[in-house]
């Protein structure tokens, strides 16, 4: 094994704080990772790494040669792509986690045409609505829906993602269609509370270019997006869902914008990773084509007619994700 293939092990061990993760990671055996570990220590004449009960973690020494690592291994990745001229020079794996509905409505149904560009690269896709540690987990990058504070991470900004309010043409059909804001508290929301805070958030809209809030009734709370599509579309009461998620509902007749002028503001999209200088081309291959995947996606630049309305309580636009 070269050096630089210790280098790389032993960074993935610090960035998961365990052997077996990192083995795991580099689709390696458990005893490859020590073995190389081990090696990497005799060659160096010193202790990289301390064992707890719990995690691995560097030592002083360990420390100041990870970022030794990162660097290196960053300044080869970039020399090697100096003279990659087109995709088809990329190869390798990619992992990636994003939010569940984004990546099944949006991410996955454009993959064939990613994959086609880069026959060398592999996709490892992760789908779930929780936030996971990008660095213990083995992940390249994650996207992360909503204002993000994460330290240590290198965030790039994507394509917002617009929200439209919507309720079932049977919820319509018994409480009236809202037509200015004030009318709102006559209505029923379906409230969502973050997996993560359990705060409820409240309905949402711009009105002169300001941003209002009203804690609507409500008396089904969930904490998805698909539980809050689904109590929506059994008529319980009205939600604020991205538009890729309302467009194809809206198009079926199962689902009715409300209030479209006075939609909230989009949603901000953040790619993270966890250095700049460890960005991988085919890393940032894939970053720079989920970019433009957003922006035909969120619909920038289409017409904001195109999505039917229902006598009509509203129009519509593009597409979008919760």
């Amino acid at each position: 094994m070269d050096r630089l293939d210790l280098f790389r092990i032993f960074t993935r061990v610090v960035e998961t704080t365990s052997f077996t993760r990192a083995a795991a990671s580099l689709n390696l055996p458990r005893s490859t990772v020590s073995t190389a570990i081990r090696d990497l220590e005799f060659r160096l004449g010193t202790r990289l790494l301390a064992r707890t009960t719990r995690h691995v973690v560097p030592t002083t020494d360990g420390t100041t040669f990870y970022a030794q690592c990162l660097r290196l291994i960053a300044d080869v990745e970039e020399v090697e792509g100096l003279f990659r001229r087109d995709g088809m020079a990329l190869h390798g794996v990619v992992r990636v986690d994003l939010p569940g509905r984004l990546g099944r409505l949006v991410v996955a149904p454009a993959l064939p045409d990613f994959l086609d560009r880069h026959p060398g690269l592999e996709i490892e896709l992760g789908m779930t609505d929780r936030a996971i540690n990008l660095v213990e987990e083995g992940a390249d990058c994650v996207v992360r829906v909503g204002v993000v504070q994460q330290a240590g991470l290198i965030a790039r900004p994507l394509p917002e993602l617009p929200v439209l309010s919507v309720a079932s043409p049977a919820y319509l059909a018994r409480h009236g269609v809202p037509r200015v804001p004030d009318d709102l508290r006559a209505h029923q929301a379906v409230h969502y509370a973050s997996p993560s805070s359990g705060r409820v958030e409240p309905w949402e809209w711009t009105e002169n270019a300001v941003t209002q809030t009203l804690d609507l009734p409500g008396r089904v709370t969930v904490n998805s997006a698909e539980g809050l599509i689904a109590c929506c579309l059994a008529g319980i009461g009205m939600v604020q869902i991205p538009a890729y998620d309302a467009a194809p509902l809206i198009r079926e007749g199962a689902l009715v914008e409300i209030l479209p002028d006075y939609r909230p503001e989009p949603l901000p999209v953040t790619l993270l990773y966890p250095h700049r200088r460890l960005l991988a081309p085919r890393v940032r291959s894939f970053a720079d084509w989920l970019h433009r995947l957003l922006l035909h996606a969120t619909g920038s630049g289409a017409p904001s007619d195109t999505i039917p309305t229902r006598q009509h309580a509203g129009r519509m636009l593009g597409v979008f994700d919760g």
